[in-house]
């Protein structure tokens, strides 16, 4: 069956699977969907690195990468990481230091993250010269309206423009940025992500972009984890299906076998808006360190301060979840739609593609057998 996705980016179905890992990208693009490299925590040095593992392993299939490229540049050139670290307040740097020590671990980790050098405020920029070194057929861009650096450069290289988008404001933006594409996440989505429904922000999109006199294809995006969702979604009109979170229970997902345990297990409820990680709203599994922080009563620090404080923690409970300390499990947590509640077996990347196929299918006959 022809899609308009299948033409515009060469993959055999529209399915698209978001991964911070290389293995899942290469295997879901072998599998027929497109794989899309998250690549905003890599220098580019890393980024050249994963590409050219990319390249060597995808069987000549097509994939993309996702960078960021902020559209204002609000930072502080003289401030170093040690500075902004300084501004975190020692409370908060105690009670994190106390989350690990009542779980038996190190308080080193609790150490936030810093360092001497200034930001590197080209960082997206040079990824993004990075990428297109490679064959990649799609850059999307990780937060907010894409920039017009990114627009030129993909028309430049003849390779289309995605841009995520959490509310039908946010798409008119991006329309007049000029972007090829839309994926649109409702709130039910894994990490940052707004609140309004999947099921609603889809339509509306469509409906803002036809109004609009445009022409461009909508990825649905947030809580979907099978193919009979997907092809709901296209029967509104979207034009493919945009997915994180199904993968992160797959066998080549760079998340630990507790936590790919912990998802199965886990309901539609278990998950959590919080900013107890990253200091803005991101859905997370709910776990032990989202109730403690709540039961002390202290808010979340902004960007990036929460971040710096929480991400050496985090790790450090991981680590020792891995290990089998039984606290560290309860408090470790990664971020994941609320789909995870359809998730019953950790399986591989290339499997959870097949399984989107045939699901898809078998929701396209129930809807032609219903107009019978």
């Amino acid at each position: 069956m022809p899609f308009r996705m299948t033409d515009m980016v060469g993959c055999e179905f529209p399915l698209f699977a978001f991964s911070h890992c290389r293995d899942v990208v290469a295997a879901v693009s072998r599998a027929g969907g497109f794989g899309v490299l998250g690549a905003v925590s890599f220098t580019p040095e890393q980024l050249e690195t994963e590409l050219k593992w990319i390249d060597d392993n995808i069987d000549g299939k097509p994939y993309g990468v996702d960078v960021l490229i902020p559209e204002v540049q609000a930072v502080d050139h003289s401030v170093t990481a040690d500075e902004v670290v300084a501004a975190i307040p020692q409370q908060y740097r105690d009670f994190t230091r106390q989350i690990l020590r009542e779980a038996g671990l190190d308080e080193s980790g609790a150490n936030p993250l810093g360092g001497s050098q200034q930001p590197n405020t080209s960082l997206g920029q040079e990824l993004l010269e990075v990428s297109f070194n490679h064959p990649v057929r799609l850059i999307a861009n990780a937060l907010g309206t894409a920039p017009p650096q990114m627009i030129e450069a993909g028309k430049k290289h003849g390779i289309p423009v995605a841009a995520l988008v959490g509310a039908k404001e946010h798409a008119m933006k991006q329309i007049e940025a000029g972007v090829d594409i839309i994926v649109a996440q409702g709130g039910e989505g894994g990490g940052h992500c707004g609140e309004v429904s999947t099921i609603v922000l889809i339509p509306e999109v469509l409906q803002a972009i036809e109004e609009a006199g445009a022409d461009i294809p909508v990825l649905a995006a947030g809580g979907i984890m099978n193919g009979k969702q997907m092809a709901g979604m296209m029967a509104m009109g979207a034009a493919g299906a945009w997915c994180g979170s199904v993968w992160l229970a797959t066998s080549e997902a760079e998340t630990h076998e507790v936590f790919r345990e912990k998802m199965v297990q886990a309901t539609s409820r278990d998950t959590i808006r919080s900013k107890h990680r990253t200091g803005k709203y991101s859905r997370q599994l709910r776990s032990g360190w989202h109730a403690m922080w709540e039961e002390a009563g202290l808010p979340a620090l902004p960007m990036p301060l929460m971040m710096l404080l929480s991400e050496p923690a985090l790790r450090t409970i991981d680590k020792a979840a891995v290990s089998g300390n039984t606290k560290a499990q309860e408090l470790c947590s990664y971020f994941v739609g609320q789909g995870v509640g359809l998730v019953r077996e950790v399986t591989s990347a290339g499997q959870v593609v097949q399984d989107f196929k045939q699901d898809f299918a078998a929701g396209y006959e129930t809807l032609a057998g219903a107009l019978e």
